[in-house]
């Protein structure tokens, strides 16, 4: 019914704005007879259709929030207040199921009782009733939103300003629906480490060095939570993919920016920007299976032991799937450098590689160490990649050749298995969260700062 609704509501916003701008250009007239509108005809479509929909479809978004509590309560009334009391949250919750589906024509694996099925019956009619209100009220909504606006359409109606205002209000609840979804997912990781915290000192968890959680029944928590074994792991990884990316990404930035001909750097930016839509799983398995075995093949060669998976594994190709990341960026920032500096430089006598080294990318410095500290948040906040190629050994050691492990590798151990989300052991992994997050907000900021701070303006 839900389908079928939106779908005549649709239809009725099209015929509104058909409508309204039918009405705006006989307003107008034509030849000798025409008269100058406030707005263009568009406006005054979009106006009616506008007070044809919104008003039409806020009636139906609460009606279907409200609608299932009114069932329920219905369902209730039903049952004996005897066998109501007794039952706990979820038996409830099991009732309401039983009952729909008895309701849907389904039925139950068992006999259903006398109560049950009387509930159902009312749940059914309720329901039936309810679509048929729904229905017939949206539409009476949205006719009577078409009508209002239809009268009010005149040549000197402001119909473009009300447009625009609509469209104001739409940009700032979907600002404020981001904000609010940043400030959710921030209450609920503090509040879950504060609780972590209720269990282990933040001094123990900031400072300690040692990692081993001990999974106990009692609730209580054993063992070691220190953070800078897998904060040392993450800052190592990342290293290592920044020292392969940055460089790569640059260079290749260069080239396409100032050497490469239009017609290859149609293709080839294009081209080197699919690697960041491969999905990071199969990044992962790339390094386990290839990439690993590879860089230990190399190791035995020379004769140094290198693990198939490890600090080097995983920050190699993270570096690979970063390069478009930072090249995108640099060059997008190189392109706007101004045509004039280059030929001013050029006309001095200089070479093109002295243009670049001394002109270029001294203007374009700003954006580009923004790009790069964007770049390192996004390797630091990687998952799937060193979850397969990193070794999971959180061990505080300085060595990139041997495994290591990382803050989002923990936050995946600890919130995977049998787990009692109550307990120090999986509650461990919102403290981690909030302290990554924090790390690349911070890096975030850094970035947005520095891009605006130092930033050129050109003419």
């Amino acid at each position: 019914m839900n389908l079928l609704l939106l779908g005549v509501l649709l239809a009725f916003v099209a015929v509104a704005y058909q409508l309204g701008l039918k009405k705006s250009r006989q307003l107008a007239g034509k030849g000798n007879s025409s008269v100058s509108l406030h707005s263009r005809p568009g406006y005054y479509g979009a106006l009616v259709a506008i007070w044809c929909g919104i008003p039409a479809f806020i009636i139906l978004i609460l009606w279907n929030a409200l609608e299932p509590v009114l069932l329920h309560q219905a369902v209730f009334n039903q049952v004996p207040s005897s066998i109501l009391s007794g039952l706990d949250e979820a038996s409830r919750t099991v009732l309401l199921d039983r009952v729909q589906a008895i309701a849907s024509g389904f039925g139950v694996t068992d006999q259903p009782q006398a109560y049950e099925l009387k509930a159902a019956e009312q749940y059914a009619q309720m329901a039936k009733i309810g679509d048929y209100a729904k229905f017939a009220v949206v539409i009476c909504v949205a006719m009577a939103g078409l009508i209002f606006a239809q009268k009010r359409i005149n040549q000197k109606y402001r119909a473009r300003n009300g447009v625009e205002k609509v469209i104001r209000i739409g940009l700032a609840l979907c600002s404020g629906v981001a904000i609010l979804t940043t400030i959710g997912i921030v209450m609920s990781m503090l509040s879950e480490a504060l609780h972590f915290f209720h269990f282990v000192s933040p001094a123990a968890f900031f400072f300690g060095t040692e990692w081993n959680p001990g999974f106990s029944t009692t609730g209580n928590a054993e063992g070691s939570y220190g953070l800078l074994p897998l904060l040392w792991g993450t800052l190592m990884v990342s290293a290592i993919a920044l020292l392969v990316a940055i460089p790569v990404g640059l260079m290749i930035a260069i080239y396409l920016a100032e050497y490469a001909s239009p017609r290859l750097r149609a293709w080839a930016k294009p081209t080197i920007e699919i690697l960041a839509g491969i999905p990071t799983i199969v990044y992962g398995v790339f390094a386990m299976m290839v990439v690993g075995p590879f860089f230990k093949y190399l190791g035995d060669q020379v004769g140094v032991e290198i693990n198939a998976t490890s600090a080097l594994t995983a920050g190699f190709v993270m570096g690979v799937m970063i390069i478009p990341f930072v090249s995108s960026l640099s060059d997008d920032i190189i392109t706007q450098v101004p045509r004039a500096l280059r030929d001013g430089s050029l006309g001095l006598g200089a070479t093109k590689s002295e243009t670049i080294r001394q002109v270029v990318l001294p203007a374009a410095l700003p954006g580009i160490t923004g790009a790069f500290l964007l770049a390192v948040s996004r390797a630091v906040g990687e998952t799937m990649i060193v979850v397969l190629a990193a070794g999971n050994s959180p061990l505080l050691h300085v060595n990139p050749l041997e495994a290591v492990s990382t803050v989002t590798v923990t936050i995946v151990k600890q919130l995977t298995g049998d787990t009692d989300f109550a307990s120090p052991q999986a509650l461990v992994a919102f403290a981690l969260g909030l302290t990554l997050f924090v790390i690349t907000l911070g890096l975030n900021i850094v970035a947005l700062y520095i891009v605006r701070k130092y930033r050129e303006q050109y003419e």
